[in-house]
Order: C-alpha cells, then structure tokens, then sequence
C-alpha cells in the first residue's frame, strides 16, 4: 500500500512540474528596442595584421553591429561601422538626432565632426536614437574627452 501512495504522489509531482513548465515555455511578450541606446567598443591592440580586421560585435534580436578597421603597418588607420552586413559610410554631416538621446550618452551637442577624414579614436560608440521618425544609427570616435562623429545611417 505504501508503494502505491508513493508511486500517487510521484505522479502527481510530475503532473504538477510538467503543468509548471508549460506555464514557462510561452513566448514572453515582444519588448520594443529601447528608444536611446548606446554600444561602446574598444580600438584594436597596435601590431596586428595589415588589411581590415575586426574590432567588435555586438548583436541582439533588433540587428547586429560590427565594428572593423583598416590596419596599415600594424596601426589602424580608420575605424567604421558595419550595420546587418552592410558598411556604413554615411553623411559628412549626421543627421536628425535626438539632443536628449545624444545628451544621455555624453556626446556633446553640437556633435563636432571627425577632423582627418578617417574615423579615429580611442575608444568608439554607436548610438541608436529611435525618438524620431525613422530610427537613426550614428558612429563616434573619442577624441580625448569628446565623442566625434564619423558616420550615421538610418535604419
């Protein structure tokens, strides 16, 4: 008798389990990306490989970005952004970004401009600004303490 009450009970765990689980494998409610967002990277070590190199990645359920670098005698010489497997050369200037959202993410507004040309830097930033119309993808650059932009797209 005591076999069977146990046998009962051990069947009546693992209804109680498979019900709980069930519970746990509905698909969790879509979440929206975030209407700001920054992603920060860091510039590749001196003496690599000449040639483009990878310099980050960064990839969520709303898209991936990479970070890659033109490297010329063991320096990288330009820094840039590759959104979803596209690279991103982008305006001279960038375009409608939120001040608030840039502000959040310490770029200073007036966003100053890359001075050489070639993006630079010692650290790199991409911010996702999606307040506006259409969402906006813009890359920086740190030059000393200010972030300074080197390329945009919209998304």
């Amino acid at each position: 008798m005591l076999s069977l009450r146990a046998g009962a009970a051990s069947a009546f765990a693992a209804l109680l389990l498979a019900g709980g689980l069930a519970g746990l494998s509905t698909p969790a409610e879509a979440k929206d990306p975030p209407s700001c967002a920054a992603i920060s990277f860091r510039p590749l070590v001196p003496g690599g490989p000449d040639g483009e190199q990878d310099a980050g990645l960064y990839k969520s359920r709303f898209g991936k970005i990479e970070v890659k670098a033109d490297v010329k005698g063991g320096q990288a010489t330009n820094y840039y952004m590759v959104l979803n497997g596209k690279k991103v050369d982008g305006p001279a200037a960038p375009p409608k970004l939120s001040e608030s959202c840039l502000k959040s993410k310490h770029v200073k507004v007036p966003v100053i401009k890359q001075s050489s040309g070639a993006c630079t830097g010692s650290r790199f930033r991409v911010v996702v600004d999606r307040s506006g119309g259409k969402p906006v993808a813009a890359f920086f650059g740190l030059q000393g303490d200010d972030w300074a932009y080197c390329s945009a797209t919209t998304l």
